[in-house]
């Protein structure tokens, strides 16, 4: 497996289980309805850990562009690297969406609240305001970089051996920081399912995709992952 292929598998592997559990949790009719969040919590953590754990020898195991950025920053990953592996990144989002579509196709049917459905593939902040849900994607994303960059061999990312840490580290992040906006933390976590949202047909009629709010989760985590970087080199007694 190619380091792209890796990069495209994990991160449709981590958007099939993380978005799947999020559908299990609030489409009608699931076995898992009402489940609440610390279902969904734990289960986006056990879709890093399957992800990481799956692709890590092929590409190190971004899954995320936010992690991408923050490792070339660190000095730990190879910048012309990185538009490919980020590329890859969009694309598995996307096609691991479109799956949970798919796997719950009956379920979006039977599900009137057009929230809810967007909410399935994609983020959204607890209470709007620009500036602090800005800060939470910030913060949340900085924790997991900063704690991935420990974790990181230098130009390669991740082995399978950190599967669960990192796991760990993002139910750590969506226990305590989450109930803000979410916790997109991933650029791609967030845009490629909410294409999904926005251009494929859902059964039982959809809203608006929201993309009034649909840069912060972009933005916010590539200021996390950068800063992040930054402070992993001062850290570490590196000037820039």
């Amino acid at each position: 497996m190619t380091p792209f292929l890796g990069e495209l598998v994990g991160t449709m592997l981590l958007l099939l289980l993380g978005d799947g559990v999020v559908a299990n949790a609030l489409l009608r009719k699931t076995k898992g309805e009402n489940s609440g969040w610390i279902v969904i919590t734990f289960g986006w953590a056990m879709a890093v850990f399957v992800a990481v754990f799956v692709v890590a020898r092929f590409s190190g195991a971004h899954l995320n562009p936010a992690v991408t950025i923050g490792l070339v920053v660190a000095g730990k990953f190879d910048a012309e690297l990185a538009p490919g592996y980020i590329l890859a990144q969009f694309l598995g989002a996307f096609i691991g969406a479109a799956l949970v579509l798919l796997q719950y196709r009956q379920h979006f049917a039977l599900t009137e609240d057009h929230s809810s459905k967007l909410g399935v593939f994609a983020t959204g902040p607890a209470i709007h305001g620009t500036f602090d849900n800005l800060v939470s994607e910030i913060i949340g994303t900085f924790v997991l970089v900063f704690g991935v960059l420990y974790m990181a061999t230098p130009d390669v990312g991740l082995g399978a051996l950190d599967a669960l840490p990192v796991g760990l580290l993002v139910l750590g992040i969506g226990l305590a920081l989450g109930g803000t906006t979410g916790y997109a933390i991933n650029p791609a976590r967030d845009l490629g399912p909410r294409l999904v949202h926005a251009f494929l047909p859902i059964p039982g009629g959809k809203g608006p995709s929201d993309w009034y709010y649909s840069w912060i989760p972009v933005v916010g985590p590539i200021v996390g992952a950068v800063l992040a970087g930054l402070a992993f080199l001062a850290l570490a007694g590196t000037t820039v």
